[in-house]
């Protein structure tokens, strides 16, 4: 008699941490090796520990849809992780150079030298103080927070053109100064 679990048992009993690290162990190199054909190693693994992780946070939301295994559902999250990532990277590759920051922080100096370029600097910090406060919010709003423009325009009670104005000037204003002051 076979006594190994189906996927769909442990899922239903995933809040126990045994039961999802069985999920884990089974399916983590499948996951892994997923992420890996679309992206570089280091990368790879932060993407199956973040689709872990969100597994984890979902895993009621688990349907028993493909004999039992819970793979084909560990690769959706998978999928929308990494969209989400691209998403978001690109988000900050667009402000990085609406402000005049390096876009690809690795290759000129190194790597020792990205967590220095990441880091707010002083300019930047002085110029983002001199933005009038609705234009920095709506910054904030739509960088650091990736909100949509929808969602900026929601939170500020405006309307999305106006929130797009907002931030588009506030990014103007920071290129201009950060010009001046480099």
């Amino acid at each position: 008699m076979n006594t190994e679990r189906s996927d769909a048992e442990l899922m239903r009993d995933a809040a126990d941490p045994a039961a999802f690290g069985e999920i884990y162990r089974r399916h983590a190199q499948a996951v892994y090796r997923w992420c890996e054909r679309r992206l570089a190693g280091a990368a790879a693994a932060d993407l199956t520990a973040e689709t872990f992780a969100r597994a984890w946070l979902h895993r009621r939301r688990f349907r028993d849809r493909r004999a039992t295994s819970a793979l084909p559902w560990l690769l959706g999250i998978a999928a929308n992780v990494l969209r989400e990532s691209i998403r978001r990277d690109r988000v900050e590759a667009r402000a990085r150079q609406r402000l005049g920051l390096p876009v690809d922080l690795a290759s000129e100096l190194g790597f020792a030298d990205v967590d220095e370029r990441l880091s707010p600097r002083e300019e930047l910090a002085r110029a983002l103080e001199q933005l009038p406060p609705e234009q920095r919010r709506a910054l904030e709003l739509r960088v650091l927070s990736e909100l949509s423009y929808g969602e900026v325009a929601r939170r500020l009670t405006i309307k999305p053109a106006a929130a797009r104005l907002r931030v588009s000037r506030a990014l103007r204003r920071l290129a201009l100064e950060l010009k001046e002051e480099l």
